[in-house]
């Protein structure tokens, strides 16, 4: 199958002040989001991408735009609605301060799968309808461009989330054990057996082992030689 690289889009004016943005419109990334979306598009302009698919918010298509405007030629580049961010209901726009105290609090920490937000959606609709859309780009990009293909997805924190818990075959209930920071870069490839995990939250690193493709094959026992940059 293909390889996605999924991406976070940078910090926002609502992550540095606190507030849950959810869907709200006009949220855009601030001047050290824009630092960190613009250095990881750096990192991805080494590997030429096919597609860079992301969420309709603001502060996802900014992100994307900035990998896109590093890349030698023009990935396809929809906008996904089923990558959008959770519909947190009458959460949406409130500090996480204030949400902490919710009774629903401790639910969203400890049984996400059990979680339906007051007036949005369920943490399982979410999980469902997001690892089906990466599912289904990734397919049809294979499809047009061959195994070796690498794209981008772009959303935001608990919808990758819940894609890399899918992919490492981890109950919804266990997702906050894994971290998705700002503008970070985690890699899925989905093989014909199973998926495979090659990077979560990475922040830094050199990403042009990637121009070559991951292997497909089985997993090699002891953990193999590594990837070769080309």
């Amino acid at each position: 199958m293909a390889t996605v690289i999924l991406v976070r889009h940078g910090r926002t004016t609502a992550n540095a002040t606190g507030l849950l943005a959810g869907r709200a419109p006009g949220v855009s990334l601030d001047k050290l989001g824009l630092e960190q979306a613009g250095l990881t598009a750096q990192r991805l302009a080494a590997v030429p991408v096919v597609g860079v698919v992301s969420s309709p918010l603001e502060r996802c298509r900014q992100t994307a735009q900035l990998i896109i405007d590093r890349q030698p030629g023009s990935p396809y580049a929809p906008l996904e609605d089923d990558l959008v961010e959770c519909d947190y209901g009458q959460w949406q726009g409130r500090a996480l301060s204030d949400l902490a105290t919710e009774d629903l609090w401790p639910v969203v920490q400890t049984q996400p799968s059990a979680v339906v937000f007051p007036g949005g959606e369920s943490m399982a609709a979410m999980q469902a309808r997001s690892v089906a859309a990466i599912r289904r780009h990734d397919a049809a990009f294979e499809a047009e461009h061959g195994p070796g293909a690498v794209w981008v997805a772009v959303s935001h924190g608990d919808i990758i989330k819940s894609i890399l818990a899918d992919a490492l075959g981890m109950h919804l209930d266990l997702f906050q054990r894994i971290s998705v920071a700002p503008a970070s870069v985690s890699i899925v490839r989905y093989g014909v057996d199973r998926p495979s995990v090659h990077a979560t939250n990475t922040d830094a690193g050199d990403l042009s082992w990637l121009a070559n493709g991951i292997h497909s094959g089985d997993a090699p026992v002891g953990g193999g030689a590594g990837q070769n940059a080309p």
